[in-house]
């Protein structure tokens, strides 16, 4: 006996019920009257790109924290020798 087998297709879109500042509302709906498109489609690039920037800054902050954890062990002159900074004025000045 053969077995059906379900592959669970997650869908590209969803419906759901946002509850928006009006402010945004009207500004997303002043955009999409604009570029003649629906209003969907202004909340779905607007909370992509939003999305995007956040990832952006969660990778900055890990990079951060890798520096930081990276170089916890020097010494603030330690630091200014790999910032570049001359601790000592050089000889002859």
């Amino acid at each position: 006996m053969k077995r059906r087998v379900r592959h669970s297709i997650t869908p590209a879109k969803r419906r759901t019920t946002l509850t928006l500042p009006a402010d945004s509302l009207v500004q997303a709906e002043r955009i999409a009257r604009a570029r003649k498109v629906n209003l969907s489609t202004v909340i779905a690039e607007a909370l992509s790109e939003g999305l995007r920037l956040h990832a952006v800054a969660e990778r900055s902050d890990q990079v951060l924290k890798g520096y930081q954890k990276a170089f916890a062990g020097f010494s603030e002159e330690e630091m200014m020798i790999l910032d570049g900074i001359v601790v000592e004025p050089a000889a002859g000045r």
